[in-house]
């Protein structure tokens, strides 16, 4: 029987689950073992009996998960920060897998330690963009949820109310908000500010996405720089040359100046965030109105954006999001659960038995290490410094 383990995020300040009872009580009926650390799900305000309950081993220590599993689940694994790689590297065995948010391209030299302990890594930020992965797609469902909070933070700190109100000293008008990026994140943040009867723009590079953005009821900005050039292999947006970026941020200018709210949320796997609002263009923005950064974990779209931090500039309030969904662990950890779930069912054939079958597009894209060698196409041209 496969056993599945799970232990205590050690990434700065992350509160969310890999496994919740629900979906533990699943794997379980689909022929897995489950064990945790011993107050695994506390910070979710899941308590061990509640997995116990569902039949759940419960372990004092790390190590201890780690001796028992065929495969350990995190929500951030090695790859995402030091301190995860300097407590679980020295204690995962050969052959172990390990299943979570790796930042794969991000940190090529962890990869290649998973690859010399001839350790299998599956990485959710390699998760193709296809239909049938939708339900294993933990980047898409975290967006939703950093899309949100972007709203919900740019509205307590803006000088105005979103929605138009009238009242007998006369009528407010709505506010602006103008969303960069019309991904998962830039599309909920669109929906989301419209619901709250904010007046919407949305821009994204790319082309297609003129029609999702409109859908949300928002007014797409087009610029004409929109290609198809910008979509990268996966489906992932694509970086693109700085003269390029230069030319989008003067274009954007004037849509940043007369917003009272600007969501920015580009970003491209592996690399550090494209700068698309300068400490220039917010200088011309009015006292009061607000930036929020979803992209500042990796560096920021805007130039100002300081990662974690809330700064004044001018009058002008620029918030750095930094793990925006980990603010709202129980939602969180159920849909990042339900990710895992979903994946681990690839996993375990109808007879209970561990495959890792490379036929299935889903395993084979989201494979980062496997019998000793990285053997992800897109890890592989990064470690050898091609595009």
């Amino acid at each position: 029987m496969v056993t599945v383990g799970a232990v205590k995020e050690l990434f700065p300040e992350e509160v969310r689950v890999a496994i919740i009872p629900e979906t533990a009580r699943y794997l379980k009926k689909k022929g897995f073992n489950i064990v945790i650390e011993k107050g695994y799900g506390e910070r979710s305000y899941i308590e061990d009996r509640q997995y116990a309950e569902e039949g759940v081993e419960i372990v004092n220590s790390r190590k201890e998960v780690f001796e028992k599993s065929d495969i350990v689940v995190y929500v951030r694994g090695p790859g995402s920060s030091k301190e995860v790689e300097e407590s679980d590297l020295p204690i995962l065995t050969e052959g172990k897998i390990i299943l979570g948010l790796l930042d794969p391209l991000g940190n090529i030299d962890t990869m290649k330690k998973l690859a010399e302990k001839k350790i299998t890594a599956l990485s959710f930020e390699l998760v193709p963009r296809i239909t049938r992965a939708q339900n294993v797609d933990a980047l898409s469902s975290m967006a939703s949820i950093a899309g949100y909070r972007a709203v919900i933070e740019a509205a307590k700190l803006c000088s105005k109310i979103f929605p138009m109100l009238m009242t007998a000293a006369g009528t407010i008008r709505p506010a602006k908000v103008f969303v960069i990026g019309a991904g998962v994140a830039g599309l909920q943040a669109m929906a989301f500010s419209k619901k709250l009867g904010a007046i919407v723009e949305g821009y994204d590079i790319r082309p297609e996405t003129k029609e999702e953005v409109q859908s949300v009821g928002a007014k797409f900005v087009e610029l004409g720089l929109e290609t198809q050039e910008a979509r990268a292999e996966g489906g992932y947006a694509k970086a693109m040359g700085e003269e390029f970026y230069k030319k989008q941020r003067e274009l954007l200018k004037k849509h940043v100046k007369s917003a009272d709210v600007v969501i920015t949320t580009a970003m491209v796997l592996g690399k550090k965030a494209p700068i698309l609002i300068t400490e220039d263009m917010v200088k011309e923005m009015n006292p009061g109105s607000v930036i929020v950064d979803i992209a500042a974990e990796k560096g920021g779209n805007c130039e100002l954006t300081q990662p974690g931090k809330l700064i004044d500039y001018n009058g002008v309030k620029i918030l750095g999001l930094v793990n925006p969904a980990s603010v709202y662990p129980a939602h969180s950890s159920y849909l990042y659960s339900r990710n895992v779930m979903n994946f681990l069912s690839l996993l375990i054939s109808k007879d209970g038995n561990l495959i890792i079958n490379f036929e299935d597009e889903i395993i084979r894209d989201s494979t980062v290490t496997y019998n000793g060698q990285i053997v992800s196409p897109i890890v592989k041209k990064t470690l050898n410094g091609t595009k």
